[in-house]
């Protein structure tokens, strides 16, 4: 092939009214403008006040950052190419465009597993749980949190799938409709390991937390007067943790929400 030729065939246009392209930029910059301004003022929250610097904290800070990232790398040069009605940022910001928005999107989905998870060992085995918490550990697993999604978001910059314009070819992602073994192996592994999987451990995580709090309520009731007291104590922290894990599980749904229509339609195409 010859360069422009090249150029050609990742740079498509879509055939679609122009109004099309307009609605999708209206909407791209209520949803960029809410999640850099919303998570920037939980970040701003989070430094400026000492008290919010707690241990669990840590994975709400972390889920603020990579949601105010995606939002900030993506919705600009989603709204302006949906302007323009076109990719124009070239090859490479294509690449840099959709790595970004992987990163971030994984990120975001990890922390939620990563929050799931601490919150399940607090309210099962709140002694052992004791135990563990510390800062180095939670800096750790937010680490990992990282690191795990880097991985996955650099596979196609190296050859494992690629990061192509997609939709309305105006925004970017991997290359979840050419059918090749290395397309299709990818799309089929990031969504169990990113997406499915960890949809799966975050549900087991709240139904045995919800269980654990119904079990304790009930022990209470049939204990003595004296032990119930220091017993009520314990509830009560218990409690307190279920209520982080409660506004966890509401970010958990929306991410659900927000991001299953979107996985349904790539493993459509992986199916062909």
């Amino acid at each position: 092939l010859e360069p422009h030729q090249v150029q050609h065939s990742f740079f498509k246009k879509v055939d679609v009214p122009d109004h099309v392209h307009y609605i999708v930029a209206f909407f791209v910059c209520i949803i960029g403008t809410l999640g850099v301004t919303g998570n920037a003022l939980v970040m701003f929250a989070f430094w400026s006040n000492k008290k919010l610097r707690n241990l669990p904290n840590y994975f709400i800070m972390n889920q603020a950052v990579s949601d105010f990232l995606m939002a900030f790398t993506q919705s600009p040069i989603f709204f302006i190419n949906c302007l323009y009605k076109e990719w124009i940022f070239g090859e490479y910001g294509c690449k840099m465009y959709a790595f970004c928005g992987a990163l971030f999107g994984i990120t975001s989905m990890i922390n939620l597993l990563a929050i799931s998870i601490d919150r399940y060992l607090v309210i099962t085995q709140p002694l052992k749980a004791l135990g563990r918490s510390s800062r180095r550990r939670t800096t750790l697993a937010i680490l990992m949190v990282w690191l795990y999604s880097f991985a996955w978001s650099f596979a196609p910059l190296v050859g494992w799938s690629s990061y192509i314009p997609e939709g309305l070819m105006t925004s970017c992602t991997w290359d979840y409709v050419t059918y090749t073994y290395a397309n299709q192996s990818y799309t089929m592994m990031l969504c169990c390991f990113t997406f499915f999987i960890p949809l799966g451990v975050i549900f087991y995580c709240y139904l045995f937390m919800f269980l654990a709090i119904r079990t304790a309520s009930r022990d209470v009731e049939n204990l003595g007067t004296q032990v119930r007291k220091c017993t009520l104590i314990q509830q009560k922290s218990i409690r307190n943790e279920w209520k982080l894990a409660k506004i966890a599980f509401v970010v958990i749904v929306v991410y659900v929400l927000s991001w299953s229509p979107y996985a349904t339609v790539t493993m459509i195409s992986w199916a062909g």
